[in-house]
């Protein structure tokens, strides 16, 4: 594996990841006059084309990556939309001494069972909940009742998750949620009726902003599969400032010192607000890298950067611009949108998957848009 370094006395930064989730924060980094050092696997690591150095190893191997950045020698580790590149991103910068946020801030964050334990101990509501293993795959109804969610503690982007309502359908979703989990661990909880939320936010050294509130759309049972965020939230103002509030606490909770955040929510027609899940990481589906920003006007992307060399952030504009992501799965409903849409409120699309494809996750859709309402 060769490593390329410039001739010239620049400042690198290892980025973990190249997918096209990865893509906005690689070109950012070139853009700011830094080398782009990434890793991840060959497999569509789209980002590869655009990174000053490349270098094919698995976001997985820490040690590998560890051992690379020993000789790279970077100012920073960064990643965006990904918990499995995120636990990487931690380690390797706490190891090199670099901006990082404590290995339990990431535990807490990418283990969804360890999260509910927590957070509910500090009074965040959560779902009723149990941790099922592969040798312990007995629920207590007692305690949790249909309709249930099922999913792996370790996964995200849908990956895993089923929504059952009777006895019968139970097994065949814990085998779903078995066969995804790295750790073969699955949490079942009680299903929650409300609306989806998603709060995005920016942490450095403690204190934490709160950048904008995302309206979710998701394919509802079983799988819950994302097909579209919108910006700003069309929630009350009165509702929006309760769940600012329970996000600051939680962050503070799960000791959230430094980088990007999206902590996710239903809310009941009570106005209960119950977390789902938090991610000491942006949010995917183009959330954190192009929504924040056309929303808003803040630079999410380079605010992931600053913070991770020590950069001061700025404080949020008072932009708020009416933005939407949505996605599709066949080309006929694509082109569709596209067809009814004016052609100065689009501000990008692509086809990045197969159509017509059986939505169980992320990974299954076809295509997005991104555009002005």
């Amino acid at each position: 594996m060769a490593i390329f370094l410039s001739k010239i006395t620049m400042k690198r930064i290892l980025i973990i990841g190249a997918s096209y989730l990865q893509l906005p924060l690689i070109e950012k980094v070139n853009q700011m006059g830094y080398e782009s050092h990434v890793v991840a696997w060959e497999e569509g690591a789209v980002g590869k084309e655009v990174a000053f150095c490349f270098y094919p190893i698995s976001i997985i191997e820490k040690e590998k990556i560890l051992d690379l950045a020993k000789i790279i020698k970077p100012i920073a580790v960064v990643s965006i939309a990904s918990d499995l590149a995120n636990i990487t991103v931690n380690y390797v910068a706490s190891h090199l001494g670099l901006i990082s946020n404590e290995e339990s801030t990431v535990l807490y964050t990418s283990d969804k069972y360890m999260m509910r334990q927590l957070l509910s101990s500090h009074g965040i509501l959560c779902p009723t909940y149990q941790l099922l293993t592969s040798d312990n795959r007995i629920l207590n109804h007692c305690r949790i009742t249909y309709p249930l969610i099922v999913k792996p503690v370790d996964r995200s982007g849908s990956r895993g998750v089923s929504l059952v309502y009777k006895d019968s359908d139970l097994e065949s979703a814990l085998d779903l949620a078995f066969s995804e989990s790295f750790s073969k661990m699955v949490l079942v909880e009680q299903y929650i009726e409300g609306r989806e939320i998603s709060v995005e936010g920016i942490s450095q050294k403690g204190e934490h902003q709160i950048l904008t509130i995302t309206d979710k759309i998701t394919t509802g049972a079983p799988h819950f599969v994302e097909l579209g965020h919108s910006e700003p939230s069309s929630l009350s103002f009165d509702i929006q400032a309760k769940v600012e509030n329970v996000t600051l606490k939680i962050l503070d909770v799960v000791g959230m010192s430094n980088g990007a955040s999206h902590t996710e929510f239903r809310i009941t027609e009570k106005g209960d607000i119950y977390l789902i899940e938090i991610g000491s990481r942006m949010g995917g589906d183009f959330i954190g890298s192009d929504l924040v920003w056309y929303s808003t006007g803040f630079d999410f992307v380079k605010a992931v950067i600053d913070v991770a060399i020590g950069v001061p952030l700025t404080e949020l504009k008072k932009i708020r611009k009416d933005v939407s992501i949505v996605f599709f799965t066949r080309k006929i409903d694509y082109e569709k949108f596209l067809e009814n849409q004016p052609l100065e409120n689009i501000i990008r699309k692509d086809v990045f998957g197969n159509e017509n494809q059986e939505l169980k996750s992320s990974a299954d859709r076809y295509s997005y848009i991104i555009y002005y309402r």
